[in-house]
């Protein structure tokens, strides 16, 4: 239980660093403006030092595909138009339970937009259970409840190709997850971990760009940092933005780094209006190269109640009338959803598992070991101890 009284004294410090942190933010904020104004006027110039130094560049960045100072006005969409999203839960593997085993659990949601159709709201739930499922991952040193999140990225991702290609009507089509289409967390596997979790994602992928559905992420509450860092580039005091020559020590105070920590969202607020879209970046994150085709461009959107990032594969942005249509989708799941797109949230809460749902689970499954026979089924002293109290 939280003794709110004793945590009271400690407020008074935590909002005075706050306001003392706001102060530093506005400041950051003033320099990363004067610096955009300037990477404005030479743009292909910090884009060609950037390309030439890549390899001793030390921080991630990303690169404008459009002119920085790009403000565009999201066309309204269709009236006739389906979206489609998925999104996952699980229930963790314990040894305290009555069994090790862990459970994958996937909301499906299509919703059909003027054409008078029901809707299909639902998940799909799968058990792992198997030698191999749970400790396969223990040779590359990744924790069980770590492969469990990755294995669930994958069937995301799985089961939202299954969506796309399974709509045959000709209509605009709109396919969503919720977070980045970058997975970050590969560059930490080893490569034969990589080569269960992402061809998968990418075959996908390429069955909805063959059937012709754009895929996007959505992320809201970004705290990205590449476009940003792109403009280090132009802060760089040196020749060239050399950092292994001219500053291997990135724990130095250095020009460059005087609004590091400020948020790619926190400088396109200053830029952009309700309604409109910056300029489109290439990410440079270094496990893009394992994407093959499949490159990843993104924008930053007003949706009205905050800055989204939005992210889509090379292909969707090449098709400049494909790119707008999905943008206007997006935003307009935004506005049906009061500031967050109606259809993963009801993905999420398609998926989501419960307090209750995960008692009903294990209900279940003691009732199938008891009918095969097993006994002395139960948690353990602890588990069971922990769901009283003499309080």
């Amino acid at each position: 239980m939280l003794d709110l009284t004793k945590l009271t004294g400690q407020m008074q410090g935590l909002s005075q660093h706050l306001t003392q942190e706001a102060a530093a933010s506005r400041q950051r904020l003033e320099l990363a403006q004067k610096y955009f104004h300037d990477a404005c006027n030479r743009q292909n110039l910090l884009v060609e030092q950037q390309k030439k130094w890549r390899d001793r560049i030390l921080f991630a960045n990303a690169t404008p595909a459009e002119p920085l100072n790009t403000c565009t006005n999201i066309p309204t969409p269709p009236k006739v138009h389906t979206i489609i999203a998925t999104d996952g839960s699980q229930i963790s593997p314990s040894h305290h339970e009555i069994a090790y085993c862990y459970l994958l659990n996937i909301g499906r949601i299509v919703i059909h937009y003027g054409q008078n159709k029901h809707p299909l709201l639902d998940s799909l739930p799968e058990i792992f259970y198997r030698q191999e499922d749970l400790y396969m991952s223990r040779k590359w040193g990744i924790r069980t409840e770590e492969w469990m999140g990755y294995r669930r990225t994958t069937s995301e991702a799985v089961i939202l190709g299954e969506l796309a290609i399974s709509i045959k009507e000709e209509i605009p089509l709109l396919a969503m997850v919720d977070g980045s289409l970058i997975y970050w967390f590969l560059e930490q596997l080893p490569s034969d971990a990589r080569e269960h979790i992402l061809p998968p994602i990418l075959e996908a992928w390429q069955q909805m760009q063959e059937a012709k559905v754009p895929l996007m992420g959505y992320l809201s509450a970004s705290r990205s940092i590449e476009g940003i860092n792109f403009l280090r580039l132009a802060a760089c005091p040196h020749p060239s933005p050399d950092c292994m020559s001219f500053c291997p020590n990135q724990q130095e105070k250095v020009p460059c780094k005087a609004f590091e920590s400020l948020r790619d969202t926190t400088l396109w607020t200053t830029q952009l209006k309700p309604g409109q879209r910056g300029p489109l970046w290439r990410s440079n994150a270094r496990i893009l190269d394992l994407y093959h085709n499949q490159q990843i461009y993104f924008c930053y959107v007003h949706v009205g109640a905050e800055i989204a990032r939005i992210e889509v594969p090379e292909w969707v942005v090449k098709d400049q009338e494909l790119f707008d249509q999905s943008l206007g989708l997006m935003l307009a799941q935004v506005q049906k959803g009061y500031g967050y797109p109606v259809a993963i949230a009801e993905a999420h809460n398609q998926a989501v598992v419960r307090g209750g749902d995960k008692t009903r689970f294990f209900a279940l499954l003691e009732k199938q070991m008891i009918k095969a026979g097993l006994k002395n089924v139960g948690t353990s002293y602890k588990e069971a101890r922990k769901r009283g109290s003499i309080a």
